[in-house]
């Protein structure tokens, strides 16, 4: 890419980072958060933007110094050897794969909402259908459409917390008998609720990783930091007004991993016409995210390729220049999710999710040694680095309390399990 290309300014890729963070993990994740934690998740989603700035700025300051189209993957190839960036790819390719089958089954639960006799698997089968329909047809316009449902969302996430406050003002008038106000204790499951809870929290905040990489097309290298100040800014806003809401106008043994908070507090004041119209960009929102994941996937599938830290094959390219055998490669994970959900259609959401978070965590504690090794850090920048780890291995912790987490842990393990074994027998044939 020319630099007249390079034409983002610092504030787009601000609001373009707020509209792709806020997606499923945010709308139906913070559900569970909150069911773990009570109302003090409010004070987590604090804590968790703490974590994820220390992360982002970590991540813009290295790419301010030195732009790589690789970003995370070729700086910790730079710091560590090419053992780290061969195994940071996948650790995130593994993720991503992770992630898109959390986001297939989120927005099949939404689609519940409509269709509630249809189970998870099958809503599954016809989203994971047309998602990989869109990426083999290439339509084009997707992105600009990407930008379209990321205001969408916003928009939602606004009209919900005008409409939290003007139940709050008595504008809104009807039935609100079953209103709590903060009856609810602030820590219903204890100490360990809102430790396990962190974990999702986190998830809301997934995406400034790839924030970095889009942080090349500015126009300025060097405003990627204040980029990441404001974004994170905003959408700290957003998270802790709604979820705020939430846990203040209803009782905590509402929640549950099966329906989002913000269409529960609607029905509840029965706004039959906005419960509908919110489902729908949810759905819509979640759709457009899942498939520009699709398409991340097989873009660092087809990367790594390149790179040769996967097999050729999926480097080749057919019609449309669409590189079939990675896309082939990147549905059987769709199909993986759908079976998983047949399997298991009760917990899948919960299973999927918490796998997906930690490999992501995996991820940013990565960039943080990774922005040690390759920068010469001030006493404040070695502190914040030290305080990102721990907030990040605490969330890691957190799973190992929760039934659920322990199984999301075990699935993240086997992944890393497998990726080192077969980093350690690639080096060995690279030195041979």
């Amino acid at each position: 890419m020319t630099d007249k290309e390079k034409n983002l300014a610092w504030w787009q890729l601000a609001l373009i980072g707020v509209g792709c963070t806020i997606g499923t993990g945010f709308f139906l994740g913070s559900a569970i958060a909150i069911q773990q934690g009570g109302p003090a998740v409010v004070a987590l989603f604090f804590i968790g933007a703490v974590a994820t700035y220390i992360v982002y700025d970590a991540l813009s300051i290295l790419t301010a110094n030195d732009p790589q189209e690789g970003s995370f993957r070729t700086y910790a190839k730079n710091a560590f050897g090419s053992w780290a960036g061969f195994s940071n790819g996948w650790v995130y390719w593994s993720s991503e794969m992770l992630i898109m089958g959390s986001q297939l089954t989120a927005i099949s639960i939404f689609a519940q909402f409509w269709f509630p006799s249809m189970p998870i698997w099958m809503l599954s089968v016809i989203f994971g259908s047309l998602g990989v329909a869109v990426i083999l047809l290439g339509v084009s316009g997707f992105e600009k459409a990407e930008n379209i449902f990321g205001m969408m969302k916003i928009a939602a996430i606004i009209m919900f917390i005008i409409i939290g406050f003007l139940v709050i003002f008595g504008v809104i008038k009807g039935d609100t008998s079953w209103l709590t106000f903060t009856k609810d204790k602030l820590l219903p499951k204890g100490t360990i609720g809102i430790w396990t809870a962190f974990i999702y929290v986190l998830y809301a905040y997934g995406g400034i990783e790839v924030m970095g990489i889009m942080a090349n097309e500015l126009k300025e290298p060097k405003d990627a930091p204040k980029s990441g100040k404001v974004m994170l800014g905003l959408l700290s806003c957003i998270y802790i007004i709604s979820i705020g809401l939430c846990v203040w106008l209803l009782p905590i043994k509402a929640f549950n991993g099966d329906k989002s908070p913000f269409l529960l507090l609607l029905e509840k004041l029965d706004l039959t016409i906005i419960t509908h119209m919110f489902n729908g960009i949810l759905i819509i929102g979640g759709f457009s995210t899942m498939v520009a994941s699709l398409y991340g996937i097989t873009t660092i599938l087809t990367n790594l390729s390149e790179d040769g830290d996967a097999p050729k094959l999926f480097s080749k390219k057919g019609k449309r220049n669409v590189p079939y055998y990675a896309v082939a490669l990147t549905t059987s994970g769709l199909v993986l999710s759908i079976v998983i959900a047949f399997l298991i259609p009760d917990k899948v959401y919960e299973y999927i999710t918490t796998a997906a978070s930690l490999m992501l965590i995996y991820i940013w504690i990565f960039i943080l040694f990774t922005y040690s090794k390759l920068s010469k850090l001030t006493v404040i920048a070695k502190w914040k680095q030290r305080i990102g780890v721990l907030l990040l291995a605490v969330g890691v912790l957190g799973t190992l309390f929760d039934a659920i987490g322990r199984i999301g842990l075990l699935i993240s393990g086997v992944f890393l399990t497998v990726i080192s074994v077969v980093t350690i027998i690639v080096q060995k044939k690279q030195v041979h």
